[in-house]
């Protein structure tokens, strides 16, 4: 052989190897055609074959019912009259039955068609070979439910059919079951007619389907090419958050152990930052989750243009994100980077054509000089990201080690307050609020309590910002509002009962429906309920927050402004909200005896409150001193420990409630606010 035909026959090689695998797989298909058809045109012919027995097995047990008045008789143990023999045996001959069994509603036989004077010794002998299963109860509560049993046989028996079905079926007269039967139904023909047409159709498709193959060597050809973008679609699915576009968790995670793997025994110069949206949930409760998920996208395009090249973002869940800085290894450097995060974030967008803002609490962590795992920084991460949230929200937050074992205890709090509620752990107690004289009782203002079943007493300023953070607020406001609404139904005269709102229950939306629904459940008057509210209240989104306290009063209830002057108070409050009451903040009550300035401040803001002809509030009332001079000032109502301490529903007295008093007299207030804390750098005493 010589050179050059070697080559050739080199060459003509792969070529016949491929023609040759080309040509089996063909073949092989089309066996796989061949054999598939088959088995498809045995389903359709049994179907077929399985709906014909029913409809004759139908049709023979209605026939059998009319063949006499009474046709419970055919399914009793007496004998049969000869005219009903005569009929029973047309009747089988006619239906095309080859045999049937009658059986009582008991399942027992009763009769079969050898009585009926037709079948010959031949088929007698060809039945009594059949192998049938027992008319037991299952099956006979399938019958009687309208649900007949069909079985179909292709196995020949010896002078029988060739294919034949059996179906169990009751037997109804005038709409009730009377008995049930076992028939036999020849259905070679029809098998056979069935399975001609059937193989007709099958050739067609076989055909077709060599024609579709030629079609479909062309497509796999274009589809391989098609492939590879599959390919990087599915892969970009698999890595990408579906909605937003950032990276997922898993593949944050995985970017995380490449980075700490890759620095070895150094420090690794990154850093992550966990960051969740401060209630993103009002913003799907007040415009839909259509404008949430938009939302959602476009605070995704901020975080990212804070990022470099090398950072990663990743949404983690709901409203969740993480940020790896790749290069920023100390706080110095992060720090630019979370400014700009806060900036963004903080920035209000536009969505649809609604003005929204996401601010959100951002959790810091860089590794530590001992060994660090992509494990421990997400864990350090969201231990800062809860002390940023607890700390008042929209701010960032660095690991601490030191601090953060403050927040593990806090989110094992935080667990438990979730359960209080359901568990009777939470309680509203009740402080006394006393008229100008200090003696006459006006009413009272919820307090709420958590004894703790393993701590004991939990003190509010600990475990409301929990709730808070913990978004469980509405809930536990909610319950402490229809609390009081129903304990101070029961209270005698005019006695009014004061309940403080938090800026979340505003936010809900169903403030002023969940008020009415409180009022009308407990049955209480609505001038004698009075909701307290802080100024921070009145911050953010003010006007939606006037629009609702415009509802509120309308509904007949007294609205208080809550400490008044220590934190963000304004008198445009007072202008554009006719407020029923201003409280005095304790914090002057304790200081004004002894500081001539808070004196004045004092008596300025009672001066205010007569000239608007609002009444005032003072609370913390602990001192004779303080009690004389609130009096001489004019104070329309006090409270404090020297007056009366808060305690349970049950401990209630009403001592000093005058009985003369009508619904007129409004609301009283209380020491301490259920929901507030002071945002004023003043000496503040603390009562338990």
């Amino acid at each position: 052989m010589s050179d050059k035909q070697a080559t050739q026959q080199a060459r003509l090689k792969p070529v016949r190897k491929t023609g040759w695998f080309s040509g089996l797989l063909w073949i092989s298909i089309f066996a796989l055609t061949i054999i598939t058809m088959g088995w498809v045109t045995r389903l359709e012919s049994d179907q077929t074959l399985h709906q014909d027995a029913e409809l004759t097995a139908q049709r023979w047990t209605r026939a059998i019912a009319g063949l006499e008045a009474e046709p419970e008789r055919l399914f009793g143990n007496q004998a049969l009259d000869p005219q009903t023999r005569l009929r029973l045996s047309r009747l089988n001959e006619q239906s095309g039955v080859f045999g049937f069994w009658l059986f009582d509603l008991g399942g027992k036989l009763v009769r079969n068609s050898n009585e009926a004077g037709q079948p010959g010794t031949a088929r007698q002998s060809a039945l009594g070979k059949m192998a049938l299963p027992a008319m037991d109860g299952p099956l006979r509560t399938a019958l009687l439910g309208g649900l007949p049993q069909t079985q179909i046989s292709r196995a020949a028996i010896a002078n029988g059919p060739q294919v034949y079905a059996v179906v169990d079926v009751a037997v109804l007269h005038q709409g009730r079951p009377i008995g049930l039967a076992r028939i036999v139904v020849d259905e070679t023909q029809r098998a056979d007619a069935a399975d001609e047409g059937l193989l007709r159709i099958a050739m067609v498709v076989s055909l077709l389907l060599a024609a579709i193959g030629a079609l479909a060597l062309y497509q796999h050809l274009v589809s391989r090419r098609k492939q590879h973008s599959s390919d990087a679609h599915l892969r970009y699915l698999a890595a990408h958050d579906a909605l937003s576009g950032a990276l997922n968790r898993a593949s944050l995670i995985a970017a995380l152990t490449r980075e700490v793997a890759r620095s070895g025994s150094r420090k690794p110069a990154i850093a992550l930052l966990r960051i969740d949206l401060d209630r993103f949930k009002d913003i799907n409760d007040a415009f839909g989750h259509a404008i949430g998920d938009a939302a959602l996208k476009a605070t995704t395009e901020r975080l990212a243009a804070c990022l470099g090249s090398k950072d990663k973002l990743a949404r983690l869940e709901g409203d969740e994100f993480a940020i790896l800085l790749v290069g920023p290894g100390s706080r110095e450097a992060v720090l630019p980077i979370a400014r700009a995060v806060q900036h963004a974030l903080a920035q209000p967008m536009d969505v649809s054509g609604h003005h929204v803002r996401c601010n959100g609490s951002t959790g810091i962590a860089l590794p530590g000089d001992a060994a660090v795992t992509a494990d421990e920084l997400m864990s350090h991460a969201e231990l800062a990201l809860f002390r940023a949230k607890s700390g008042g929200r929209g701010n960032f937050v660095f690991h601490d080690p030191e601090r953060d074992r403050e927040v593990i205890a806090q989110r094992a709090l935080t667990r438990d307050l979730r359960t209080a509620l359901a568990q009777g752990e939470l309680s509203v107690y009740y402080q006394p609020l006393f008229d100008n004289d200090g003696q006459t009782l006006v009413g009272y203002e919820a307090l709420l309590r958590w004894c703790h079943a393993a701590q004991g007493d939990v003190p509010p300023a600990v475990f409301v910002p929990l709730a808070e953070a913990a978004e469980l607020i509405d809930e536990i406001g909610l319950w402490v509002l229809r609390q009081a609404c129903s304990d101070a139904s029961q209270w005698p005269g005019a006695l009014s009962v004061a309940v403080n709102l938090s800026a979340n229950q505003f936010a809900s939306g169903a403030l002023v429906r969940q008020v009415a629904r409180a009022l009308a459940d407990a049955g209480l008057e609505a001038d004698r309920l009075c909701l307290e509210i802080t100024e921070s209240v009145l911050l953010n989104n003010s006007e939606q927050v006037m629009k609702t306290l415009r509802k509120l009063g309308a509904l007949g209830v007294s609205i208080a402004m809550d400490d008044f002057g220590t934190g963000f108070s304004s008198l445009a409050y007072l202008w554009r909200f006719p407020f029923d009451k201003i409280k005095i903040d304790q914090v002057f009550t304790k200081n004004m005896v002894d500081d001539p300035k808070v004196a004045m401040i004092v008596r300025s803001i009672v001066m205010l409150a007569h000239s608007l002809e609002i009444r005032i509030n003072a609370e913390g009332v602990e001192t004779v001193e303080q009690l004389a001079l609130l009096q001489d000032l004019g104070c329309h109502e006090l409270q404090g420990f020297l007056l009366g301490r808060p305690g349970p529903v049950a401990s209630l007295s009403h001592a000093g409630h005058d009985p003369s008093q009508g619904h007129a007299r409004p609301r009283g207030e209380s020491r301490e606010s259920l929901f507030a804390t002071i945002a004023m750098d003043l000496p503040h005493h603390h009562h338990g």
